[in-house]
């Protein structure tokens, strides 16, 4: 694949998955429309975008882990933050 197209398909696969985890774990509609669930899927993207630069030359483990790490990683990406913002003790 071009850098470009390269590129893109992997935000769209972390968009994807993001995406997905709003519909596994979302009740409905409204809720998924909340900023909880909107920013999941833009982290998403945003790890998607990121994983670009971490990818390996075979394919078919690129597609599931482009999607698992816009699933998974946006918990990382969350916890991380919390972290960052408590103030230490």
């Amino acid at each position: 694949m071009a850098g470009l197209e390269t590129l893109l398909y992997f935000t769209v696969m972390g968009l994807l998955g993001g995406v997905t985890y709003c519909l596994v774990w979302g009740e409905s509609w409204e809720q998924i429309k909340t900023f909880k669930y909107s920013r999941r899927i833009f982290l998403g993207a945003i790890i998607g975008f990121l994983y670009n630069f971490l990818h390996s030359e075979y394919s078919f483990p690129n597609f599931v882990m482009s999607f698992v790490a816009g699933y998974m990683g946006t918990d990382f990406v969350i916890a991380l933050i919390e972290k960052l913002r408590k103030k230490p003790e």
